[in-house]
């Protein structure tokens, strides 16, 4: 009988930083022996290994790619190596895997073929931007990406809002970086002037800030968040 991989599940840089201030020892470790890669994009998976294990020999390496175009035929197919016998990581594009990525449904189907899945230490902006903004962190929704369209995202924004007051919830998203400055744009005419708004921009970078301030006092105050990573969340 062939006995099942196991799928660890990696963490990756959530900006450019130190390798060590955000990737544990083991995971090196772990990372050097795998021969097998569930990736988003090849190309920054590459570079990702380069970075943790500069010694490893990316030919060998075998990458499979799941996102958000993978069908579920290719995603079976993407466990494959598993069911042979062979350990795998399923590797974020930045980032904790399965969090604000398409990772989940690799896991699922490792849990529906009895595989092993374990899950490594890693930064998530998400997590460490509620950390850091002394919001509510025992009750709080992620919604990911607000819509695009303006109305719809007026009326989302205030049903989160709404969900801030009625359910002492923070709420968390976030939105393409080049489209950040439209959001903060609709956050500051659509909420009320008393909520708080936390603004994490390049978390575990030297450029990092994370600033809290009422909906007031954030008006008329443009922050440098264009073309940058961020995390907005709301409370009261």
């Amino acid at each position: 009988m062939i006995i099942k991989g196991k799928l660890y599940l990696i963490p990756s840089m959530i900006g450019e930083t130190t390798i060590s201030k955000v990737i544990p020892g083991f995971n090196a470790k772990i990372i050097g022996d795998l021969k097998y890669f569930i990736v988003e994009e090849i190309k920054t998976a590459r570079r990702f290994l380069k970075h943790v294990c500069p010694g490893v020999d990316l030919e060998s390496i075998c990458f499979l790619v799941n996102n958000e175009h993978t069908s579920g035929p290719d995603q079976s197919s993407c466990i494959e190596p598993l069911l042979k016998g062979s350990d795998m990581g399923l590797l974020s594009e930045a980032g904790l895997p399965c969090i604000a990525d398409p990772g989940a449904e690799i896991v699922r189907l490792a849990h529906d073929h009895n595989i092993k899945v374990i899950p490594l230490t890693g930064a998530s902006s998400l997590l460490l931007a509620l950390m850091a903004s002394g919001f509510n962190g025992q009750s709080f929704v992620f919604h990911g990406y607000l819509p695009i369209e303006k109305n719809n995202r007026i009326r989302k924004l205030k049903e989160i809002e709404r969900s801030v007051y009625s359910n002492n919830q923070t709420q968390i998203f976030i939105e393409a970086p080049y489209r950040n400055l439209q959001l903060f744009q609709s956050i500051t005419e659509v909420c009320s002037e008393n909520t708080l708004l936390c603004i994490a921009t390049d978390i575990t970078m030297e450029s990092e800030t994370i600033k809290v301030q009422s909906v007031r006092n954030w008006k008329g105050k443009k922050p440098d968040i264009h073309k940058k990573p961020t995390v907005f969340l709301l409370y009261k």
